[in-house]
């Protein structure tokens, strides 16, 4: 390739929902949930992958990826958002995905996917069309159903050409975000749809674990 991609894996969650341990440092099969994430970033066409971490776990993430060349782990922000910011200032690149540290089903397939879609489309969100019927409800009651013909249920990797999301960044700081897609959406940009996979679901609860332990035995 004659140009460079990054990924940012932004991992500066407490896990607050999950229990007392953080999430990414819990074993599935012997292994850390961020190292799956991770291997399939090293395996990939990226160049570099830039992990923003919470400054608790910094210590044991030096020691899980002491042997990874391709990884550098920095402090994250105090939101998802501040610590994607902090990891765009930190790359030098021409693309860059950004992705979940807590999808550890994520394949390098798709990973290489999202990188030839996104030099041709500039920004790009990979995501798995709803099967589940919606409903709209206001006061425990049902007022509509949504046709989910057009809805989609968002992922990551998200991947943007680098200069077009860190002028987003820069114009949108402070702001609270949780997806990098909907601040180009903010700004009138557009984003396309790469098509995912139902099993590169997020780690939130102990069930989740459980789920992912299933599919990366198999795996």
């Amino acid at each position: 390739m004659n140009f460079k991609v990054s990924a940012i894996i932004p991992a500066g969650g407490t896990s607050s929902r999950f229990g007392s341990k953080n999430k990414l440092l819990e074993k599935i099969n012997g292994k850390e949930v961020i190292k799956y994430t991770v291997e399939a970033f090293e395996a990939s066409n990226i160049d570099e992958i830039i992990i923003c971490a919470n400054k608790t776990i910094m210590e044991e993430l030096n020691l899980i990826f002491a042997n990874s060349p391709k990884v550098k782990i920095i402090e994250g922000g105090a939101t998802r958002q501040a610590s994607v910011y902090n990891g765009l200032h930190a790359c030098q690149c021409d693309f860059v995905l950004i992705h979940d540290a807590a999808r550890p089903m994520i394949s390098t397939e798709l990973v290489n996917r999202a990188i030839e879609m996104v030099v041709d489309k500039k920004a790009l969100s990979v995501a798995t069309k709803t099967i589940d019927t919606i409903k709209e409800v206001v006061d425990g009651k049902i007022i509509r159903t949504i046709d989910r013909a057009k809805l989609y249920n968002t992922q990551t990797p998200q991947a943007f050409e680098y200069n077009l999301i860190k002028d987003a960044h820069e114009k949108l700081k402070g702001r609270n975000f949780t997806d990098d897609a909907g601040m180009l959406e903010e700004l009138g940009q557009t984003v396309y749809i790469l098509d995912g996979s139902y099993k590169n679901i997020k780690i939130t609860t102990q069930n989740d674990i459980e789920i992912a332990a299933i599919y990366l035995d198999k795996k």
